[in-house]
């Protein structure tokens, strides 16, 4: 492919990104987002992907859309590579599957299942797809500052979403229902559509990522008889990921100045 200046999905050139970038899913999140940072400005908008810079302790950050799955987030986090991020946390939503997580919920990836795609095309499916322990603990420090609900585990990841949500009625059945009961078997606490493929390919990249997530519901509590209301409010996620972002920033000032 030709080597160009402006990224040819997300429309943006040198200088329009920052090293730190926070990946939601929703380009409707984007301004929220944005909202955090100091003279935030939108920067690109094409298709999915709508990027807005600013500062946060005055390093240049990021925030971009990058649609829903694995393939389209692969692709930010390849074009925001090519402009200087080294540094991405993704801030999305996710269904529970373990029932001590509840709705509303922040769920924190220390790794992810690869019941997906995309990871295929950068790593061996024996290769682990995990966070980098830094974001990874950034994350769950924040959480905490913050006095938020939240669990760190392994989520799953998915390129289906109705293949999850009506199993029954796939001519594979047999096979997502009984992938989903070894997933509760095994703890996993969630599942979502693009850490797997995030993980594996910042590892392929050689650059950081974590992701943090707002539980929406969970279909095993309801399945339980447990208490279980939907939560549409994403606010806690998104106030974990932007705190993780300046507790990075800060180690890495710290470890520049040593």
């Amino acid at each position: 492919m030709q080597k160009r200046e402006i990224q040819y999905h997300i429309q943006c050139g040198p200088g329009d990104v920052g090293r730190y970038c926070i990946l939601p899913g929703d380009p409707g999140r984007c301004e929220r987002i944005a909202a955090c940072f100091d003279r935030p400005a939108k920067v690109g908008s094409n298709r999915e992907f709508t990027t807005y810079t600013g500062t946060l302790l005055g390093e240049k950050v990021s925030v971009c859309s990058t649609g829903i799955g694995g393939p389209s987030a692969v692709i930010a986090m390849e074009e925001l590579h090519s402009l200087g991020a080294d540094t991405f946390v993704r801030v999305g939503t996710c269904g529970g599957i373990a029932l001590k997580v509840r709705a509303g919920d922040v769920v924190v990836a220390t790794g992810a299942v690869r019941y997906e795609g995309t990871s295929r095309e950068y790593a061996p499916i024996e290769f682990p797809a995990v966070a980098d322990f830094g974001v990874q603990c950034a994350l769950v420090e924040a959480a905490k500052a913050l006095g938020k609900p939240w669990h760190a585990g392994v989520v799953q990841c998915k390129d289906s979403f109705y293949g999850q949500h009506s199993p029954e009625r796939m001519p594979v059945a047999q096979e997502l229902l009984c992938k989903w009961e070894a997933w509760k078997r095994l703890g996993v606490l969630a599942s979502e559509m693009e850490s797997a493929a995030l993980f594996t390919c910042a590892a392929a990249l050689g650059v950081r990522c974590g992701s943090c997530f707002h539980v929406i519901w969970n279909q095993e509590r309801e399945a339980a008889g447990l208490d279980q209301m939907e939560s549409h409010d994403e606010a806690a996620a998104v106030e974990v990921g932007v705190e993780a972002l300046k507790r990075l920033i800060l180690a890495d000032q710290t470890n520049s100045s040593l």
